[in-house]
């Protein structure tokens, strides 16, 4: 286990974030290329830029028809039993796969330095993030990185309290938390906020391979269909294999922006309104025990009381055991009392 010495007392990006990584990883970026990490010019393909006409079309579609997928396919299910058990087992193990790539790979490794792995660990993390189909490894953890830094203030690309409190407030700004920051947000200066992935040269490879590793989890799964019952298999395994899977991946992955931040309970002290959302942790992969994660950005584990599931926190638990990772960031019980708000003690794990 790591001491608490080798956990940052908070978090990992509040103040300068290219200070802090250079401090951390100064044999990544040397002094001739610091000078262009800030850089916003227009000719700069790292630099934001505002989603263009193009982009907006691939997100409509993206958020809309998967959405429209999952509101039909329970009726299609059960009405005329139009699925198949490969087709669920499918869905299963690729969301599996998908989702604990996020958490695991894109969020606790990538983003927060939660543990440390070998070349091929992170290569593995950052391809099965990319079954996902959220986007780039890299343009996710440069978001994400900013989140934390501006956290439900100005600067946070995606708070719920965007346009304040109260009933009109809150519901403009659930919809920009949830789905609407991905058509007016600008994007995230990756040079600035993911200088340390930039500079992996595997990681950055893959990065820019996302939207190739995306359609093979699409295709797959659809040849697999077809394979089985010619083309109407193929139709009924893109049905549920890819539009009902990535609905319910994106959205359980929104949900934690926006209805984390809003609903939910907060025993641990934080600078903002994160909270801990019991009902969405076991289909999050244990990110919805966001109230945790808040207070302590670079724990391994989110959900640290003992009846909380945390299934990212189990498999890395793993991963250390057969020594695929190390260095990893447990909290001590000392530590997560320390982390608690002014609430009556209650018991804690700490693994």
């Amino acid at each position: 286990m790591a001491s608490d010495a080798t956990i940052p007392t908070y978090d990992v990006f509040v103040g300068d974030p290219i200070a802090q990584l250079r401090a951390r990883k100064a044999t990544i970026i040397s002094d001739q290329t610091s000078t262009t990490l800030l850089s916003d010019s227009a000719t700069d393909p790292f630099a934001p830029h505002a989603p263009g006409p193009l982009d907006r079309a691939v997100l409509g579609f993206f958020v809309v028809v998967p959405l429209a997928a999952v509101i039909v396919a329970l009726p299609i299910a059960f009405i005329y039993g139009w699925v198949s058990i490969l087709d669920i087992a499918m869905l299963v193990v690729i969301y599996a796969v998908g989702v604990h790539g996020i958490t695991i790979g894109y969020h606790r490794l990538f983003t927060h330095d939660a543990f440390s792995a070998g070349p091929k660990m992170r290569a593995f993390l950052a391809l099965a993030g990319s079954l996902a189909v959220e986007g780039r490894v890299v343009d996710w953890v440069a978001d994400h990185r900013k989140h934390h830094q501006f956290s439900d203030a100005d600067g946070d690309p995606h708070s719920p309290w965007e346009y304040g409190p109260g009933t009109r407030g809150l519901t403009r700004g659930f919809i920009h938390a949830h789905v609407g920051w991905l058509f007016t947000y600008s994007g995230t200066d990756t040079r600035k906020y993911a200088p340390d992935l930039i500079a992996d040269r595997a990681i950055d490879r893959i990065s820019k391979l996302w939207p190739i590793i995306a359609v093979i989890s699409m295709v797959v799964p659809t040849a697999i269909g077809y394979a089985v019952d010619g083309w109407a298999g193929a139709l009924q395994a893109f049905f549920w294999v890819t539009l009902v899977r990535v609905a319910l991946v994106h959205h359980m992955t929104w949900s934690i922006n926006s209805v984390c931040h809003v609903w939910g309970k907060r025993p641990f002290a934080t600078r903002d309104r994160s909270a801990n959302v019991a009902w969405l942790a076991p289909i999050s992969g244990g990110e919805a025990w966001h109230n945790y994660h808040h207070a302590d950005p670079t724990s391994a584990r989110h959900g640290v009381l003992p009846w909380q599931m945390d299934t990212s926190a189990a498999i890395i638990k793993v991963l250390e055991k057969a020594r695929l990772v190390t260095a990893v960031k447990w909290p001590s019980p000392e530590r997560i009392e320390r982390k608690r708000a002014k609430t009556d003690a209650v018991p804690v794990s700490s693994q």
